[in-house]
């Protein structure tokens, strides 16, 4: 147990590591999440609209900036040029923008062009790969609040909000040192979490005051992997069909919450000398082979398989939702005419942990966010990181 308090201190003392960058104002708890981490950005426009920002620029406090501040920033070389109110300042190394916790600034991309998005807390710049490199120091409250607006989108109820909020934070304190290599500890993509700025719809921001500090510990007190998909098409999936690796938490479940969902059903059509070469080419599959023939002509599932097989050949099902871009590997294939084979599925993602559209259902129907988690993971407790004496020594 002592071991698992220190793990648990960790990650809070690694939270506060990234606090220590300014003598202005620094959030508690805080994460630097890199913007636009897709994008090669040349330009960029800045708006204060809420507060007064401090501009440092390569460590020194050159300006101040509140509501009627516009600054742009241009790539030049291994610099950045800032202008003020259209008056060029200077070119800089590093740019950091400080507010306080409630301060947002509006970020508009110029080059490349994108639609702007407001963002709270701090906000740096600098020259990385020979491209504008974004980073936002934000408290970590505001980051999962607008995670949970990403991920869950907008115009849905407090329950769900709260559900996708546990899972976001959970997500994030279990990863925070991902990018810590490259200088901050998230990006902005679904390669860590989607995040687009502060979430327009303010009852996120209730959800996460109303869950605030809880995360998802499996039954070693653990942080779990908090997966969650679109769609399980009325059954989830075990950890080791999807990962190879066992979990207690991510078990496949029935479903049934999920059925009758915007993405519960889908179909696909393939011409069937396609679909027979790609096996036996791509996998193997002796389709020249009777038996095996009429296997991947007539493929069933009732329930979740992890492979098409026949006799000593198998082909992971994941490989083939890969491969066709299928949207999940909970499908059945017919053949309707000579020509062509149908691919009638269910579901929409992976098929681990948190169906998004049952959870949607089951908030909407009367249950609690307790109940829709461990409905979704297994063996699992709702903690608070905040109140360590819940790990004491027994």
């Amino acid at each position: 147990m002592k071991k698992r308090l220190k793990i648990i201190i960790a990650v809070l003392i690694g939270l506060s590591l990234f606090t220590s960058f300014t003598s202005f104002y620094v959030p508690a708890e805080s994460l630097q999440i890199r913007l636009y981490a897709h994008l090669k950005v040349n330009s960029v426009l800045l708006n204060v609209t809420v507060g007064n920002y401090k501009i440092l620029a390569d460590g020194n406090l050159i300006a101040e900036g509140g509501t009627e501040s516009q600054f742009k920033l241009f790539l030049k070389g291994d610099s950045i040029l800032l202008y003020h109110n259209d008056k060029a300042i200077g070119n800089f190394k590093y740019l950091k923008f400080v507010g306080n916790e409630t301060d947002e600034i509006k970020i508009k991309l110029l080059n490349p062009d994108r639609k702007p998005r407001i963002y709270q807390n701090n906000v740096s710049f600098s020259v990385s790969e020979e491209y504008i490199r974004i980073i936002n120091d934000v408290v970590l409250d505001n980051y999962i609040a607008g995670v949970t607006e990403a991920e869950a989108g907008s115009r849905s109820n407090l329950e769900f909000y709260k559900v996708q909020a546990i899972l976001a934070r959970t997500f994030a304190l279990a990863h925070i040192n991902k990018h810590v290599a490259e200088g901050f500890s998230l990006c902005d993509q679904v390669h860590c979490q989607a995040y687009y700025g502060k979430p327009k719809d303010g009852i996120i921001f209730k959800a996460i005051e109303e869950t605030k500090g809880k995360v998802v510990v499996d039954d070693n007190l653990n942080l779990i992997v908090a997966a969650f998909h679109s769609n399980s098409g009325g059954q989830t999936a075990n950890s080791e069909d999807v990962w190879g690796s066992h979990t207690t938490y991510l078990r496949s479940i029935t479903d049934t919450f999920s059925v009758k969902m915007p993405n519960s059903k889908w179909e696909r059509r393939m011409l069937t000398d396609d679909w027979l070469m790609y096996l036996k080419l791509k996998h193997g599959f002796p389709t020249d082979q009777p038996e095996a023939k009429s296997i991947a002509l007539n493929f069933k599932q009732d329930h979740r398989k992890v492979f098409l097989e026949c006799s000593n050949s198998r082909v992971p099902l994941k490989n083939i939702r890969q491969d066709l871009q299928l949207k999940s590997t909970f499908f059945s294939i017919t053949e309707i005419n000579k020509d062509s084979v149908l691919f009638k599925g269910r579901g929409y993602g992976h098929g681990l942990g948190m169906c998004q559209e049952g959870a949607m259902r089951m908030s909407k129907t009367g249950y609690s966010y307790t109940q829709i988690l461990n409905f979704y993971y297994k063996n699992i407790q709702l903690i608070d990181l905040h109140k360590l004496s819940f790990f004491k020594d027994e």
